[in-house]
């Protein structure tokens, strides 16, 4: 056995282990070009773009739909990558954030989570509308997708929506998260993105967790817990009022 095919059957049989190195790897790169842009673009949300470009060129190199874990070699990303990590990722920077700035918000913090899900559903459903789609399933599928790629193919699946509207709602949240990321440290200074509670309106206005906490980590590393923590509230929220409330709000609508 040569040693390029010894390598790739360690790699294979140790995928988490590899997993880490990948990720290690391409985030230290990712840090260093975030270095040269002087912080005005953070380190983590060129990492996440890395990570999109990756799961582009594994899709289409592995034939599947896991992106980068279609390629058996790496399929110890999709480990690391799934709801498990996920979600301890979510929680352990929900911890960083301070009770008492998030009472400070009160009212505002919550009426930025439903004026967030509500514009998201509105630029959703006219989007869809002017692409022909006039169904109220595809409609709100495509809406929820414009909320944050997690809350379109919930949606899709709890309505019965084609793959191809999930797929367009996935595609919808992915292009919101990349912008968001990228252009929060250019817009921060001109919208107040300074102190605890502007960041919690502002993760909740744009509801996208990655997007917010990587455009965030750009402007002041410490807001990233309370803009994640609301961005978190606003895709559960999503999670919920897409598929009922703002289902029902669109079948009346559109029929």
């Amino acid at each position: 056995m040569d040693f390029a095919a010894m390598f790739i059957k360690l790699i294979t049989k140790n995928g988490l282990v590899a997993a880490f190195i990948i990720i290690g790897i391409t985030t230290w790169i990712a840090y260093k070009i975030g270095g040269l842009t002087k912080g005005r673009i953070h380190g983590s949300a060129i990492a996440i773009f890395f990570g999109l470009i990756l799961a582009y060129i594994g899709g289409v190199v592995g034939g599947g739909h896991k992106g980068l874990a279609s390629i058996p070699m790496f399929a110890g990303v999709g480990v690391m990558g799934g709801a498990m990590f996920r979600d301890f990722a979510i929680v352990s920077t929900a911890f960083g954030a301070d009770l008492r700035e998030i009472k400070k918000v009160g009212l505002v913090g919550v009426l930025s989570l439903i004026f967030g899900l509500l514009t998201s559903w509105v630029a959703g459903v006219g989007v869809a509308y002017a692409m022909g789609y006039t169904d109220s399933v595809s409609l709100v599928t495509i809406g929820a997708g414009v909320a944050t790629f997690v809350v379109g193919p919930v949606t899709g699946a709890s309505l019965g929506a084609s793959s191809e509207v999930i797929a367009i709602s996935i595609a919808a949240g992915v292009v919101k998260s990349v912008l968001v990321m990228i252009l929060t440290p250019f817009v921060a200074k001109f919208v107040g993105l300074d102190n605890p509670q502007s960041a919690m309106i502002y993760g909740g206005l744009m509801g996208t967790t990655s997007g917010t906490a990587a455009g965030m980590a750009a402007v002041d590393p410490k807001l990233v817990p309370y803009a994640a923590m609301t961005a978190t509230f606003y895709t559960g929220s999503g999670c919920l009022v897409f598929p009922s409330i703002l289902y029902f709000a669109t079948k009346a609508i559109f029929g």
